[in-house]
């Protein structure tokens, strides 16, 4: 037998054990997750309306397998897109892909699973039966839950066929964001729904199931994976994969913290059902940061000097205490936490979450404090990445102007204030409110962040790749190329984006889902952001970008979509309609205006908010054109007295022909 033969013999043999590796600690998760129900009673028959033996064994058992299915569809795809070897023509890792399709099918079936059983233990009763086909329908369709589960099977049911046909490295990038979107509704239908703070849970629960999913997903992809590639490719791979197992750790235990000492009430919730299965989670934690801290200090080495072993082994050992900790998750959904909180009587806090604050005033527009765990950690840790950014530039001796790094900074502090300061807490309770907090987040904060310049940034501090595989700067040059962004940032298109959205989202039930839903508020400012620093970039950006126009038809285009919003503001003014009367007027409020007058006095104060930023980016403009021409001047100067002043020989030898005069 050749080398070559050997070679994949061993391969084959290696794959086919791998295999029997993950079904063994799939089977592990299961039971590890079946007597934890049981131990807690979260499985135990009920006295009225038990749904069968079936559905409460089974609805723990699907979710287990459900769950390590979404792990390893989010993390093989994001291997894919990040860490695994692609060819010279720019195709994906095919193996990697058709594992996706697999473990997204598997995923999508899971959860049909689930939302059968879970309609089953509603009702009370064993699946089957007459009308049950049809209350199945209407649960999918009618039901928070029941959408949930619907959706998720739908997202992961499309990843798995996308998946099957992919083969560009940029589909796997983007099936990768598709695959970790689909966590969104298992983080907004938890324990955390019910959470006193609501959005401080949900987007914790939603951090700790990607963090988990990347790192659990991850390291059972590169077991599967690995025996395929080559010694190289697979110890950049796993060296790729150490970094993000490092993220995720952190994101896992910061997130776990936050999301469950809440529904623990205290020290004493540790002697509940739920505190037993948290302290056992938490154990398997821990030893898993240890395997993570061995596989650095150790198998490292011992992959890069071709022994391939001890990681294998070591790996099958940290995913078998992972299959245990989702176990253990899965007992936790479905045991009651000891703190579920007090029905409140706060009409509000009913509607929003969040109780009714007192009078607005100066001081508590500046003082007051709401918190949204999401926008804390995006601002947190663009401020952390830009300042070391920053550093590492100066390091190697180049320079960053000190003004963008403040005016960035500022930008962030603003960002910050606005979803979790005052803008955010009477934003809930008032049109007027609510319209602070749009301005400020479509005209205050992105020309601070624009100014920032931090793509250009990345850009000059990120490495860049040679083996073809994209890692950060190369996803930020593919967005920025792409014809998508091209699109998007054609003046014109970026300023209809801008203005336009006014219109179609306060006119629409875009506005009703944004003020009942956590996830259409969190859409809202996400869209209010983009769609400012969109059209900021296009007119005073400093990153790289598509082309863009000249200064003065920039100046044209911003004060003709300023006046475009002055004109809306202007029909808010004077509108006779109040936009959503029963959300404002459901929720108690015994001050300020009244709702008609309270939506005119905000549409003054979205025309009011609007002119200074408007004043300042024409201000901005004025000083980047001039700086234009004064670049442009001295690099005429300076060809001139390289070539004599060639150009203005040309001139003046055409304007002597033209005049039918020889030249003096």
């Amino acid at each position: 037998m050749s080398v070559a033969e050997r070679t994949k013999t061993n391969d084959t043999e290696a794959f086919k054990l791998h295999i029997a590796v993950i079904v063994v600690v799939a089977v592990l998760a299961v039971c590890t997750g079946l007597a934890a129900a049981a131990l807690s009673g979260a499985i135990a028959p009920t006295l009225i309306g038990d749904p069968g033996s079936l559905v409460r064994w089974g609805l723990v058992a699907t979710r287990v397998i459900a769950d390590l299915a979404a792990a390893l569809t989010v993390g093989t795809l994001l291997l894919a897109a990040v860490a695994l070897p692609v060819d010279k023509a720019g195709q994906a890792y095919r193996p990697a892909l058709m594992l996706a399709a697999g473990t997204a099918t598997l995923w999508a079936v899971t959860h049909l699973i689930l939302l059968v059983f879970s309609l089953s233990e509603t009702l009370g009763r064993s699946p089957g039966g007459a009308g049950f086909g049809a209350g199945l329908v209407s649960f999918a369709r009618d039901f928070a839950f029941g959408q949930a589960l619907g959706s998720t099977a739908l997202a992961a049911g499309a990843i798995g066929l996308l998946a099957a046909g992919a083969t560009r490295i940029r589909s796997a990038g983007l099936l990768a964001v598709a695959a970790m979107a689909a966590l969104i509704p298992t983080a907004l239908n938890g324990h955390s729904n019910t959470s006193a703070n609501h959005e401080t849970a949900v987007t914790s629960l939603g951090v700790h199931l990607l963090g988990a999913s990347v790192w659990v997903g991850g390291l059972a992809a590169l077991l599967l994976l690995g025996p395929g590639l080559s010694g190289p490719s697979n110890t950049a791979t796993v060296k790729r994969y150490s970094v993000l197992a490092g993220w995720a750790f952190a994101a896992v235990s910061l997130s776990g913290v936050i999301n469950a000492w809440p529904r623990l009430g205290g020290w004493n919730g540790l002697n509940t059902d739920y505190g037993l299965l948290l302290i056992g989670k938490t154990a398997a934690l821990v030893l898993l940061g240890g395997a993570g801290y061995w596989h650095r200090a150790h198998t490292l080495g011992e992959l890069e000097a071709g022994r391939r072993y001890a990681f294998a082994q070591l790996a099958a050992v940290e995913l078998a205490v992972m299959g245990v900790a989702f176990g253990l998750a899965a007992a936790l959904s479905r045991t009651p936490p000891p703190a579920v909180g007090e029905r409140t009587t706060d009409l509000a806090e009913s509607i929003t979450g969040y109780p009714l604050p007192p009078p607005p005033t100066a001081s508590r527009w500046l003082a007051s404090w709401q918190p949204d765990l999401l926008w804390l950690l995006i601002a947190g840790l663009a401020a952390v990445g830009y300042l070391v950014a920053v550093r590492r530039l100066q390091v190697r001796g180049d320079r960053w102007p000190v003004l963008r790094t403040l005016v960035f900074l500022l930008g962030l502090a603003m960002l910050i204030y606005v979803t979790c300061g005052g803008p955010a807490v009477y934003g809930r309770m008032t049109f007027s409110g609510h319209m602070v907090m749009h301005m400020m987040l479509t005209m205050v904060v992105p020309p601070l962040l624009a100014l920032g310049g931090p793509i250009l940034l990345a850009l000059r501090v990120l490495p860049a790749r040679t083996d073809g595989t994209r890692g950060p700067r190369e996803w930020i040059l593919a967005v920025l190329g792409s014809g998508l962004t091209k699109v998007l940032a054609f003046p014109p298109i970026a300023a209809v984006i801008f203005a336009a959205s006014l219109v179609l989202f306060y006119y629409s039930d875009l506005f009703e889902l944004s003020l009942t839903t956590h996830l259409g508020h969190e859409l809202m400012q996400v869209h209010f952001l983009l769609a400012g620093y969109l059209f900021a970039w296009v007119l005073v950006g400093i990153d790289p970008g598509p082309n863009r126009i000249g200064y003065p038809l920039r100046l044209i285009l911003l004060f003709a979509t300023m006046a475009f919003h002055a004109f809306f503001f202007l029909a808010l003014m004077n509108g006779t309609t109040v936009l959503q009367p029963d959300f404002f007027g459901s929720l108690g409020r015994t001050w300020g205006r009244g709702l008609l007058a309270d939506q005119q006095f905000g549409g003054g104060i979205g025309w009011g908010i609007g002119e200074v930023p408007t004043l300042l980016l024409a201000l901005v403009l004025a000083v980047q054109w001039s700086r234009s021409d004064e670049r442009d001047a001295k690099r005429q100067d300076r060809a001139a007295d390289r070539d004599g002043d060639a150009e203005l020989e040309q001139y003046n030898a055409m304007l002597a022909k033209l005049s039918g005069r020889p030249r003096a």
